[in-house]
């Protein structure tokens, strides 16, 4: 069963060492969306240059739906440049102003997404700290009332604010964040650290229906209407965690599609972020039996 899914933010190139990798949140999950047989609307902005004529080729590659993609000469391609821990984790040093930061839709474009009626419009923090951005997926959020709103909170320095934190949640329908991420939310907000009282708490505070926590190779903790559950991870040889929580959310919203029960979709989840997470890149190519076939 296909889902339509609009994703807006960011698009930019992780710049790990000499290499590059395509990479954003937003981007990463249409990616990883269409690996699984799913309609992706990407919502973003590239410059008019070698890297952003790159990520056109790659997203044409990826068979993205790319009709609300712009091209702009008013910023360059959005960069990255990703350092790696020993144990693979990323940290990330964002370059702004990008492109992405000034997309825009026009009415017909509007239009047109509603008529897909899509499942889902999907955020994160990153490029909602800009204006443009922010009033672009208000005007999207409008527009497509029906639509659930999925927050992967994402949070990197400097670009976010308690403030902005706070709106984006409320605005959601379910929310996805990871560990580190939940004991900040946890001081901002004055909510319990425990896993489970924070989802709790935090579904009860901001409206939410789903709260969903990544621990890494502990697995995840997902909350949904009032049932709470943990689930345990994979064990991977780690290449990078880039895109892994991507493919992790992409994996949860088509389980949620899907109609399984929560240890399903929290299952299923674990095991798309775990495969991608042993491969290097935010995109590597993957199906779904390999996920299935982890142990």
């Amino acid at each position: 069963m296909e889902m339509r899914v609009a994703s807006i933010g960011e698009i930019l190139w992780d710049v790990i060492g000499e290499n590059e990798f395509l990479g954003g949140a937003p981007f990463n999950l249409c990616a990883h969306l269409t690996r699984l047989g799913h309609n992706a609307m990407f919502v973003s902005a590239v410059g008019t240059d070698d890297r952003g004529a790159r990520a056109l080729a790659k997203i044409a590659e990826l068979g993205i739906d790319a009709r609300f993609l712009r091209q702009t000469s008013e910023a360059p391609t959005g960069i990255s440049r990703v350092l790696l821990d020993a144990e693979g984790r990323a940290t990330h040093e964002i370059v702004r102003p990008a492109a992405y930061d000034f997309m825009s839709l026009t009415d017909t474009q509007l239009d047109e997404m509603a008529a897909d009626q899509p499942a889902w419009i999907c955020y994160g923090t990153l490029a909602e700290i800009a204006p443009g951005p922010r009033a672009l997926t208000n005007l999207l959020f409008q527009a497509n009332p029906d639509a659930k709103r999925f927050y992967d909170i994402n949070l990197r320095p400097n670009c976010w604010t308690v403030e902005l934190a706070s709106d984006l949640l409320s605005e959601a329908d379910a929310v996805k964040l990871n560990e580190e991420e939940a004991a900040v939310l946890a001081d901002s907000f004055l909510l319990p650290r425990a896993f489970g009282q924070f989802c709790e708490a935090t579904a009860r505070q901001f409206h939410l229906k789903i709260v969903c926590i990544t621990r890494g190779p502990h697995g995840c903790s997902l909350f949904r209407d009032g049932e709470f559950i943990e689930s345990p991870g994979f064990s991977i040889s780690v290449a990078d965690t880039v895109g892994s929580g991507d493919a992790f959310s992409a994996a949860l919203l088509h389980g949620f599609h899907q109609g399984w029960n929560l240890p399903e979709i929290a299952e299923f989840a674990n095991r798309v972020g775990a495969l991608v997470a042993s491969r290097p890149g935010a995109t590597p190519k993957w199906i779904e039996k390999e996920a299935l076939a982890l142990r």
